[in-house]
């Protein structure tokens, strides 16, 4: 899947999409001051951006006629700080609906830590709404 970044959030913060399919997407972010709060670790904030990327893109690979996805609820839990490295975003579907799509995602450090787990609840929309 292509899709423009952009002048994006994505752009600014240095996301990269590594894999989309329907069923998995991935997407890789430096961990730098860019993204850091002012303790100088990752902003939990940028964890969830990642998170929430990564679900909206999956459900739009599987979103047919023109419909497109809105995220309506977000869980996050951050589980491990981090400086430095690159957090990875794996995105699956727990639920694919007509109307409503439900993706989990795990962010791995690069040694494969897990950083944070999410829930991404999105609609999926008309053009016309």
């Amino acid at each position: 899947m292509q899709i423009e970044t952009s002048g994006t959030l994505l752009e600014v913060l240095d996301i990269k999409l590594i894999e989309s399919g329907p069923d998995r997407v991935v997407l890789e972010m430096p961990i730098s001051p860019k993204v850091h709060q002012y303790f100088g670790i990752l902003h939990g904030g940028a964890s969830a951006v990642l998170a929430e990327s990564a679900a909206s893109i999956g459900a739009q690979v599987n979103c047919a006629d023109g419909s497109y996805p809105v995220g309506i609820e977000l869980n996050i839990s951050h589980l491990r700080a981090r400086r430095d490295g690159t957090l990875t975003a794996t995105a699956l579907p727990v639920r694919k609906g007509r109307t409503v799509h439900v993706w989990t995602v795990d962010l791995d450090d690069e040694k494969g830590a897990r950083v944070a787990t999410a829930r991404c609840t999105l609609s999926i929309r008309k053009v016309s709404e």
